[in-house]
């Protein structure tokens, strides 16, 4: 089986195809661009390069939120726009679990934290257990928007080292080390942000458990309101 993964939750924009158990290709970028001027790009160019039949992919996963607005609305539209083009299921991820497995094995508690701004996080918590077939990845707290200190909070009461990834890194490190009480490390540059691979492999679980959609089904997961839907909002409360 084939997945096309999709990801531009975040400042990196990747592209990964992956067969099975095996990553045939994967590209990403992360850079001052546009995932617009970036996305399409990228996914034209791993198909111009593996001579792929597009047809030979059984199905299209994305990240499918939380992150950045503008990232999310462009790639759920080239999603959408690739599964129907091509009449292929979608696969939706939730962002932070995707960029959790990045540490896939691991005895530590992961602690994905994407910057939110306003000192929030979008962030969760997961552990990995052994099992015959490899090692599941367990959910302890779902991917919320949190402030950074309500998590850092969690990780303290939970009594277990953490291993921390995600562009929240270097906007919360300080407060990190500051106020967490037990143990903790931060993931190293190859695997600390969103990768395609990843998401893509994870997807192939949410398969097999029948966790699919249609091109027309599939919507992102915001968690909260855009800055122009709060404004808005605040205007409205103002005016009451």
């Amino acid at each position: 089986m084939k997945i096309l993964a999709i990801d531009s939750s975040g400042m990196v924009a990747s592209v990964a195809l992956v067969s099975d158990d095996i990553v045939i290709a994967e590209y990403n970028v992360n850079f001052k661009k546009t995932h617009s001027q970036t996305l399409l790009p990228m996914v034209d160019e791993i198909v111009r390069m593996l001579e792929l039949d597009t047809q030979e992919i059984d199905a299209i996963a994305v990240a499918a939120g939380p992150g950045s607005f503008t990232g999310l609305r462009i790639g759920s539209a080239t999603v959408k726009g690739l599964a129907q083009a091509l009449s292929k299921p979608v696969v939706a991820v939730p962002t932070v679990d995707a960029l959790a497995y990045n540490l896939y094995g691991t005895d530590c508690l992961v602690c994905p934290i994407m910057d939110a701004r306003r000192n929030q996080t979008y962030t969760g918590i997961y552990s990995f257990s052994r099992t015959e077939d490899g090692y599941k990845m367990n959910v302890l707290t779902n991917q919320c928007a949190v402030d950074i200190r309500e998590i850092i909070e969690l990780l303290n009461g939970k009594g277990k080292e953490v291993v921390f990834l995600g562009d929240g890194v270097p906007v919360f490190r300080e407060q990190i080390d500051e106020l967490l009480q037990v143990p903790h490390t931060y993931a190293p540059a190859f695997m600390n942000r969103q990768r395609a691979a990843a998401l893509a492999t994870l997807a192939f679980e949410y398969i097999r458990e029948g966790k699919t959609s249609t091109a027309a089904e599939f919507t992102p997961i915001y968690l909260r309101l855009s800055q122009a839907e709060r404004e808005q909002l605040e205007k409205e409360r103002a005016t009451e």
